[in-house]
């Protein structure tokens, strides 16, 4: 058999395809104009701010108008507007959207600081407009994006922008907490109601609105909720602090909370996470507050103050329960009828719920043992069903014979807890305590700045340790006194409200009053059908027969 011949294999050829020539797309593009746009920033509201941006609008016109082959599409400028965050810089938007719908071939900034302070937002735009086709040109630093390895030379001007802006945002940081050591309080009238700034800059009482916030303490403590006092607020068209907008829940929550009403001021209550977040967050300890007392002029006194965050407190707190039958949760605060909060059960210590009964096709209002009501004689045997007028004339009759009775008692007692304010005023030790919270301030301060490269492994951690410890052992003794001393204000024009209501019924009986029956009752315990004992704010207890 004959082998096969094997043929040479033929050298390789490679032939150059040459690109195809548009002619027609080559002539557009030799007469083409290149479109560009100015972008510019100032970075504050400053008047030579303002001028420098008017000057950089005139100084771009001039340049791309003077530039042949190029015609302008605009400048897009925001003036005191973040450079860290490109979320409210409108403009910047607008002209990154005019880029993607192919209008701009080329955008003018002055320097990538200008363009962005921050890397993440400067690199994600660059990118996003060269593969759109659209160079970036920084003047500052001559770099058109869109050249080779031009990125590298962004990425580091962008990160000693950040850096820059970071610096920035520290050193606003430091001049604010100088400012509240110091205990400078800002002020913003134009929604902060009641104040208003007066000839000296210091916030003085508007008259007018501070007769607003009055009203709205007083009613919150006469048993009102917070959407009834919105409600009449808004049915008597009280404008809201700000003019604009409905009275909420919120707005009349924020006011009866505010430290400010009572002349002092809480500074540092917030804080800002990072300079190009913006995120502000609500300081819970991550940062040192300032409590400035007797700041400014107080509409609402401290006693009546406190006895408003002890009654938020007290409605915020109370047992959440869902009973059979209910159509809401029994630990709900109800400001209707003032009973739905006093009034339990002696047996089993249940509320009691007012309920309508019909008999013999006539209906009446009556008052009966939740657990009675849902389950019979299960839990609670012998608590009575109570008629409401009848309920409503022993719990007044015990507060007129309180009223006439015991009258002299409530001097004393009132006498007594004005002598405790007194004896706990001279006896406080705070000032002894801030002094040396300062001086170990100081002291810490100084350890701290005597350390260097060369000494670091002489800093007595344990001293630091002991002086800390030290430090929040007294701050924790301060705030105990502070408490204490507030709780014994809150007692005291507690005792004085009472005080007065009684005196005032001494020699003028009055009908059931549920405001009333609010302000100076603890609770009412119904022991059996024919008797109740009212329980008086202070521990005064009256047995009252149900007639």
């Amino acid at each position: 058999m004959q082998a096969a011949i094997t043929q040479p294999t033929p050298p390789k050829v490679v032939r150059i395809i040459p690109a195809a020539v548009n002619i027609q797309e080559e002539i557009k593009n030799a007469y083409r104009q290149t479109r560009v746009a100015a972008y510019c920033r100032v970075s504050t509201k400053q008047e030579d701010q303002l001028n420098s941006y008017e000057v950089q609008r005139r100084a771009y016109t001039d340049k791309i108008n003077g530039e042949h082959g190029w015609t302008m599409v605009g400048i897009y400028a925001d003036k005191g507007i973040t450079g860290t965050s490109t979320r409210k810089r409108d403009e910047f938007n607008k002209l990154m959207r005019h880029c993607r719908q192919g209008k701009v071939d080329m955008i003018i900034t002055k320097s990538v600081a200008r363009f962005a302070r921050n890397t993440v937002d400067c690199l994600k735009y660059t990118r996003m407009l060269k593969d759109l086709g659209v160079d970036v040109f920084f003047e500052e630093q001559g770099i058109h994006s869109t050249q080779p390895g031009a990125e590298f030379y962004i990425t580091i001007y962008g990160s000693i922008a950040q850096s820059e802006s970071e610096n920035i945002s520290a050193n606003v940081k430091w001049g604010k907490a100088q400012s509240a050591k110091e205990g400078n309080v800002p002020f913003h009238y134009k929604n902060f109601l009641g104040y208003r700034k007066g000839e000296d800059g210091k916030p003085e009482i508007d008259p007018e609105q501070a007769e607003i916030v009055r009203r709205i303490y007083e009613r919150f403590l006469a048993g009102d909720s917070l959407a009834t006092i919105a409600d009449n607020l808004n049915a008597d068209g009280i404008p809201t602090p700000s003019g604009e907008g409905e009275w909420r829940r919120g707005r009349i929550a924020s006011i009866l909370t505010n430290e400010k009403y009572k002349g002092d001021a809480i500074l540092n209550k917030t804080y800002i996470a990072d300079c190009l977040s913006k995120k502000v967050k609500v300081n819970n300890g991550e940062r040192p507050k300032y409590y400035v007392e007797n700041n400014h002029p107080a509409i609402i006194d401290s006693g009546t103050f406190g006895r408003v965050q002890e009654e938020l407190a007290r409605r915020n707190g109370k047992r959440k329960v869902k009973q059979i039958g209910t159509k809401t949760e029994q630990g709900k605060y109800s400001s209707k009828y003032a009973l739905t909060e006093l009034l339990i059960c002696g047996e089993c210590g249940t509320p009691y719920r007012r309920c309508t009964w019909t008999a013999k096709g006539k209906k009446k209002i009556v008052w009966r043992c939740i657990n009675r009501l849902d389950y019979g004689k299960k839990y609670c045997h012998k608590s009575p069903t109570i008629e409401e007028s009848v309920l409503q004339e022993a719990i007044m009759g015990a507060i007129i014979k309180t009223a006439k009775q015991n009258a002299d008692v409530l001097k004393t007692l009132k006498l007594h807890v004005g002598m405790g304010l007194q004896a706990a005023d001279t006896e406080d030790d705070s000032l002894d305590l801030q002094i040396r919270i300062a001086e170990i301030d100081a002291e810490f301060k100084a350890m701290l700045q005597a350390v260097d490269t060369n000494t670091l492994d002489s800093f007595d951690e344990d001293k630091a340790s002991r002086l800390m410890n030290e430090k929040n052992r007294l701050q924790h003794r301060l705030d105990q006194i502070a408490d204490a001393k507030q709780k014994r204000e809150n007692a005291k024009s507690r005792l004085d409200e009472i005080f007065t209501i009684l005196e005032g019924l001494t020699n003028h009986p009055m009908t059931y009053d549920d405001q009333i029956v609010r302000q100076i009752l603890e609770c009412i315990v119904v022991e059996s059908k024919d008797q109740i004992k009212v329980v008086f704010v202070g521990g005064t207890e009256v047995i009252q027969t149900l007639c």
